[in-house]
Parts: C-alpha cells; sequence; structure tokens
C-alpha cells in the first residue's frame, strides 16, 4: 500500500499498464488525479476530518483571528484560567470557591462529599452563565476567520476545540481510506485518457489502423465512480454513520 504521493502516483501508473506500454499521462494529470480522489473524500466521508485544540492568545483590541485552512469547523473556545485553578496570571477568586478550598481541600483531616463538590462545580457553572466566563464567537468558514464577540482587556490564552482536514499523506496511508483513495485516483487517469484517446477514433498503424479504447475507459471510469459513491454511501471505509433523527 502507498505511503507517499510519489507511491502513489507509480501504483495508478502500473495499474493502467505502465511499464508494458506507454500512458500518454504526465505528473501533472496524476497531481490532479489524486487531488481529485482527495477532494471527493473529504467532501464525503467522516473519516477525512479529526478532532483536535489550537491555542490562540488573544489580544487586546483584537475580535477577528485567522485560523488555518486546515479548520473545518470550530466547536467550543475554553479558557485556560477558570477560578484559582487556572494556570493563567491574574487574580479570579470566588467567595465560594475560596470557602471550600479553605474547608476540605486546605486541611488534610477533612474531606468534602460529592455533593459539595457539585454543589461548587455547578456554582461555577452559574456565575460563568451570569457574568461572561465564557467567549461567545462566530466561526466565518468562507474566509477562516474567528470572529470573537467580546472586547478583550488584555492578553487571555484560550484552547479553541475545533474539527481540521487530516493531512493528505495521512488518507494516502490510511488502512480504510488508502484503497478508496487509489481507486478514485485510477478512475479519474482512466477518464482522462478517455478523453484524450477519444479525440481519434483510430490511428495508423502496420495493419492499417489501430482502434482506441476510449469508449471502454469512460465506462470502466463511470461504473468505476458509481461503486465507489456507494461505499461511502454504505460506510465502507469506516465513516460514521447518521444518527437518529428525531422530529
Amino acid at each position: 500500500m502507498a505511503k507517499t504521493r510519489q507511491e502513489l502516483t507509480k501504483e495508478i501508473e502500473i495499474s493502467l499498464g505502465g511499464g508494458m506500454i506507454d500512458v500518454e499521462l504526465d505528473p501533472e494529470h496524476y497531481d490532479l488525479a489524486i487531488d481529485k480522489a482527495l477532494a471527493k473524500y473529504r467532501q464525503r466521508s467522516s473519516r477525512a476530518t479529526e478532532e483536535s485544540f489550537i491555542a490562540v492568545t488573544l489580544k487586546p483590541e483584537v475580535n477577528n483571528y485567522v485560523l488555518p485552512t486546515e479548520v473545518l469547523e470550530v466547536k467550543d473556545i475554553y479558557r485556560r484560567q477558570t477560578g484559582s485553578f487556572g494556570s493563567g496570571q491574574g487574580a479570579d477568586i470566588e467567595p465560594f470557591e475560596a470557602a471550600y478550598l479553605n474547608t476540605y481541600m486546605l486541611h488534610s483531616g477533612r474531606a468534602g462529599g460529592l455533593a459539595t463538590f457539585e454543589a461548587y462545580h455547578e456554582m461555577r457553572e452559574h456565575l460563568g452563565k451570569m457574568f461572561g466566563s465564557e467567549y461567545m464567537f462566530t466561526w466565518k468558514p468562507w474566509n477562516n476567520t474567528l470572529f470573537i464577540h467580546r472586547k478583550v482587556k488584555s492578553d487571555d490564552d484560550v484552547f479553541v476545540h475545533c474539527y481540521n482536514y487530516k493531512p493528505d499523506l495521512i488518507l494516502i496511508a490510511d488502512t480504510y481510506s488508502a484503497s478508496w483513495i487509489r481507486e478514485w485516483s485510477i478512475s479519474e487517469s482512466k477518464m482522462m485518457l478517455a478523453e484524450a484517446r477519444g479525440k481519434f477514433v483510430t490511428i495508423a498503424g502496420p495493419q492499417g489502423g489501430t482502434a482506441l479504447n476510449a469508449e471502454t475507459l469512460r465506462a470502466d471510469a463511470t461504473a468505476s465512480f458509481q461503486a465507489l459513491e456507494e461505499e461511502l454511501k454504505t460506510y465502507v471505509d469506516g465513516g460514521d454513520p447518521l444518527g437518529f433523527v428525531i422530529g
């Protein structure tokens, strides 16, 4: 199985008869076939994305932040500092939290119950909703811009919870997606060969003329496209199926 784009290009060439006959495709054609296969897979399969976190430092008076082009969707923004458990700088002391720490956590002879711990966290969540501990944001996928709905007063380190595209090399070498991408790339290459060979019905030869197989290549490529589309619909590549829809 191919591990790099160069190895995948070689596999496509050999599958088309390279080494035995002269395949008319140039390196640019192979790259285009692979790029179209990757684009189709990213459009239709959930295995083309992964969940990740990006560290971002929010700056004063700055609301727009441009994220890498690989980012597909932003789920949430997590602040590093929440109460005195945070790792950032500055003071964020809340009376209930201070009382909880002083009573249960700073004394080895005392132990707080789960109910008290649950009440503490519910209190923190409630105060956060009232006084804006979380950042409201708008994600603009057309220009990969994250807009923060708050006037930031000082530097604040946050983690952006997002979904991003897997790199090309990961998809090409993946156990489940590699075979699909290879077959789609071969079909794209066949279609390009069919377009080129379809310009002429026959070519001159010693026996009077040789018929080209443009229609055969086009039919094979079309059938392969349909079969590969069905594989994505039935999650043969290991993608996540659709959940229940209520209503």
